[in-house]
């Protein structure tokens, strides 16, 4: 922590982040990251998924040719296999945190903005999909993806009832200061796959 400038903390996934970065692998194998379409090294067929490990992404750093490129990153694994069924090779990009990006999420992601990646985020209209978002933005300078006020609003209205209901426990949007508000005057969270036909189309090319 004292060699990357950052303070100790009990955050086990950001203890595993940093003892990578050190080069020292731990829980290697656990939590590997799912992607799809990354342009790269990744032993997959066009259009399947395919999974990252710690050990791989540290031990052998693939060379991602994405400079300049988006690449959309979304919440849920059954986005990326939605995308995967109905896009194949047609889809952009993806990468999956699967809720808060562990290890192997964070050096991917991390790789990918190094080489010149614009990420793009979605997640869950919830308030660990917020959380996640905050995350995404603070440590890996990514831009929200259909993520915001009026993307809320609008997903609300197709939205079947009586849904899943929000808590009190709000958290605001670092790109958005008025979402944390109208998720809280609706009360309905939004599950990422809900909006997938939305989705699907920004990831279709």
């Amino acid at each position: 922590a004292l060699r990357h400038g950052s303070a100790p903390d009990n955050d086990a996934e950001r203890a595993r982040d940093l003892w990578a970065a050190a080069g020292v692998l731990v829980n290697e194998l656990a939590r590997p990251a799912l992607a799809l379409n990354l342009p790269g090294p990744t032993g997959a067929a066009p259009g399947e998924p395919v999974y990252f490990s710690l050990r791989r992404l540290v031990r052998s750093p693939p060379t991602w040719a994405v400079m300049d490129r988006p690449v959309f990153v979304c919440e849920n694994p059954n986005l990326l296999a939605i995308a995967a069924d109905q896009l194949g090779p047609r889809c952009a990009p993806l990468v999956c945190t699967d809720g808060m990006p562990g290890a192997a999420q964070r050096i991917l992601l991390a790789q990918l903005r190094t080489a010149g990646a614009r990420l793009h985020y979605h997640g869950d209209f919830d308030w660990p999909g917020l959380r996640i978002g905050n995350h995404m933005i603070r440590e890996h300078d990514a831009r929200p993806w259909r993520f915001s006020t009026p993307d809320y609003r609008a997903a609300v209205v197709g939205a079947p009832r009586p849904g899943r209901t929000l808590d009190d426990a709000a958290v605001s949007a670092l790109w958005d200061e008025a979402l944390a508000g109208a998720m809280l005057a609706d009360r309905l969270a939004i599950d990422e796959e809900a909006l997938a036909d939305v989705l699907l189309a920004d990831l279709r090319h």
